[in-house]
Order: structure tokens, then C-alpha cells, then sequence
């Protein structure tokens, strides 16, 4: 097999590839619609539990996540991290601490927290008992594909 033919293979390879992309069905833009809480499911895991509302693009959104967690006194939902989508925290009760552009924010029930793309946040439930909070995120067109190179984690103050 010479590189030319190699070439051709592997172009022929990319674009049937392609081709098998660009026929999968996308999925129809989310309508209108209500959660019912008493009808969300909770799944426990290691931390708490979560309730998985949706995952589905939108006419203006290439998707929209919203999930509700459900935090452990005591637990983090997970490390500092960051990621290039954007999302909102909204606390539906108990004493959470987030960390936010770098600071460590304490906020209660009906608190809005806001997390810009590639920022390294993550939340902890600092009360005594559990914390809930109902968690949105979205990707644009204008979302970055890729994470930024991580931040350093906050020093306590």
C-alpha cells in the first residue's frame, strides 16, 4: 500500500464518516412545557441525590440542563472544576457555600448563584441539614468547545 493510497482511504474513511454524522436525526427544539415536582424522581448517590429534569436543545439553544441536587450536610457535590457551558445555581433550601470567581460565597434558600464559563466554582452544603438547589446550564453557539486550562482552587479566608 503506497501513502497515496493511504491517503485516499483515509479521506474516504473522514468523509463517509461525516456523511453518517449529517444524517442522524437531531432532536426537535424543547416546547413549552411544566415540571411537576412531585412527579421529578430522586436518585440517590454518594452525595445526596439528583433529579434529572432535561437535557434537550431549544429554538435559541443548542442545549439546555437542568437537573435538582440535593446535598448531604457536610458534602461538596464534587472538586472545583470548570467547563465552557454557563449555569445558574438557584438554592431551594439549606445554607450552601460556592465558590465564585474565585471567593467562597455563603447564601441560603432563594439565593442565585452564577457561574461564567471556564470559572472554577463548585458548592458545598455547610448547614446541618440537607441543601437543595436547583441547578440550569446551557450551550450557545457561542459556548466554547473546550475547557480553558484549570485555575488554582481558593485559598481559605
Amino acid at each position: 500500500m503506497t501513502r497515496r493510497d493511504l491517503l485516499v482511504a483515509l479521506i474516504a474513511v473522514a468523509l463517509t464518516l461525516t456523511g453518517v454524522a449529517a444524517m442522524q436525526p437531531k432532536p426537535e427544539p424543547l416546547r413549552s412545557q411544566v415540571w411537576d415536582w412531585k412527579d421529578m424522581v430522586a436518585k440517590p448517590n454518594a452525595t445526596g441525590e439528583v433529579r434529572t429534569v432535561v437535557r434537550a436543545p431549544t429554538v435559541t439553544l443548542e442545549e439546555l440542563e437542568i437537573h435538582i441536587t440535593t446535598l448531604k450536610p457536610g458534602l461538596a457535590s464534587h472538586a472545583p472544576h470548570q467547563h465552557p457551558n454557563e449555569e445558574m445555581l438557584v438554592v431551594r433550601e439549606g445554607t450552601v457555600e460556592a465558590l465564585v470567581d474565585g471567593q467562597l460565597k455563603r447564601v441560603g434558600p432563594g439565593s442565585i448563584i452564577f457561574q461564567a464559563s471556564n470559572q472554577l466554582h463548585n458548592i458545598k452544603n455547610v448547614g446541618d441539614v440537607p441543601a437543595t438547589y436547583h441547578v440550569i446550564n446551557w450551550k450557545t453557539a457561542a459556548t466554547p468547545k473546550v475547557s480553558a486550562p484549570k485555575a488554582s482552587a481558593p485559598k481559605a479566608q
